[in-house]
């Protein structure tokens, strides 16, 4: 028994001795076998440095150390070189994108409404018209358009964000010139505080073509005006500097944007004519009545006449009016102090042909040197499909004509003149917003 116990122990004790030399073989003498992540860090913490000449061997002793280090940095840089590739593909095409340039429109004339709402297609708030304060924008082109216009559109009080103007003027009579002068006065103030660098105008000028008073600030004269824009048929139309304008409606008496509608365009007119007016006398709308009256036409045309002109219409004239263009398959347009007036285009407006009495009137009107046929040489030039007349005793055999027109032919010819209307303002924008681009913004 004493011999089994003492094998035993020694038994034991032999287990112990080979258990504490394998252990120190593998702690002093084995080589240790080191897996992918003990890789990553052996090889991160020799050449890798952090700031202050820290190794990561110190960062890792903090708890800080990030073995995944390097793909997070290649991920960075691949990031950032998107969005550089990003930028300049933003880069570029900005560049190619037409470049904006902002043109204030100070509409201090009824006209201003015309070219607003009827040239430009723009839209004003509030709609009231008479609203003290009213403004609107758009984009034409490579123009983005503000216009302002009311009784409390006062020189100083208009938010400028440019320094291009376009200011609409009236220079009818010595009333009205006297307040454009003060508005012209203002810009020029502006210009020489270097606030303003272009300025173009559009002046309703005399009937007379009597606009001198306007020369000394066109640039050409030593002013800071650049582009004129004048209505009437003025020899100072060169269209370099100086543009002719149309009339356009009497938005001061409150002529409506007319949209046509299938039935305005197809339908059957009960007149032939219209003319609603004053007849002022010793002139050619006095002959007018008589031709109408001793032919028996006024039958079939509808006739208004006052004897003194009158500045405002009623509501209910204005009614009135509408209706007898509508109804009209003509509307007879005599000379007035000028031969261009607002009822030729408030006719083209509904669709009913303006019969024009093509004669000269007194005054400086005539031909400009780039035009030879005046009066009316704007609407000549752009085709105006019109029926022209040197004297009002031509007018029967234009009535007759119109008798004999079968109804088709009447409704072709209404379409053609409402397209030609609306080519005709297209165009007059066209004109405007090239002219501005060219003279304002050259380099841009």
């Amino acid at each position: 028994m004493k011999f089994s116990c003492r094998r035993i122990c020694s038994f034991i004790v032999l287990v112990y001795l080979v258990f504490s030399l394998y252990a120190a073989y593998n702690v002093f003498f084995k080589r240790a076998t080191v897996s992918r992540v003990h890789r990553v860090t052996v090889s991160t913490l020799q050449p890798l440095k952090l700031g202050h000449g820290k190794d990561l061997a110190q960062s890792d002793e903090r708890g800080d150390w990030n073995p995944w280090e390097e793909d997070d940095k290649l991920d960075t840089i691949a990031l950032q070189q998107k969005h550089k590739v990003s930028v300049k593909v933003q880069e570029r095409i900005a560049q190619n994108r037409p470049k904006v340039h902002k043109v204030q429109i100070w509409g201090k004339a009824a006209i201003g409404l015309y070219l607003w709402e009827h040239i430009l297609e723009g839209q004003l708030e509030p709609a009231d018209a008479a609203a003290q304060w009213r403004e609107g924008e758009l984009r034409s082109g490579k123009l983005h358009f503000s216009f302002y216009t009311g009784p409390a559109v006062v020189p100083g009080h208009i938010p400028l964000d440019t320094d291009s103007v376009l200011l609409v003027l009236n220079g009818r009579e010595e009333q009205k010139i006297s307040y454009a002068t003060q508005w012209l006065q203002h810009v020029q103030t502006l210009v020489q505080a270097h606030q303003v660098l272009h300025v173009a105008v559009v002046l309703l000028g005399n009937e007379q073509c009597n606009n001198n008073w306007i020369e000394p600030y066109l640039r050409k004269h030593g002013g800071f005006v650049d582009l004129l824009f004048l209505v009437y048929d003025s020899p100072w139309v060169n269209e370099k500097d100086v543009y002719q304008w149309p009339l356009g409606v009497a938005t001061y008496r409150r002529f409506p944007v007319v949209t046509p509608r299938s039935e305005m365009l197809n339908s059957r007119r009960p007149y032939l004519c219209n003319f609603l007016g004053t007849v002022y006398m010793n002139s050619s709308r006095v002959t007018l009545m008589e031709v109408l009256r001793r032919k028996e036409l006024d039958k079939h045309c509808i006739t208004t006449v006052r004897d003194k002109w009158l500045p405002r219409e009623t509501g209910d004239s204005l009614r009135k009016y509408q209706e007898a263009l509508l109804q009209s398959d003509v509307t007879l347009c005599p000379v007035g102090v000028n031969t261009e007036c607002y009822r030729i285009y408030e006719a083209c407006s509904y669709g009913s042909v303006p019969v024009v009495e093509d004669i000269m009137t007194p005054g400086n009107c005539g031909n400009s040197s780039v035009a030879h046929s005046a009066p009316l040489q704007l609407l000549k030039a752009m085709g105006a499909p019109f029926i022209f007349v040197k004297d009002w005793g031509e007018l029967p055999a234009v009535l007759e004509k119109e008798i004999q027109m079968t109804l088709l032919e009447k409704h072709e010819r209404r379409k053609k003149l409402v397209a030609w209307y609306s080519r005709f303002k297209l165009d007059l924008k066209e004109q405007l917003t090239d002219a501005i681009e060219n003279t304002f913004f050259k380099s841009g």
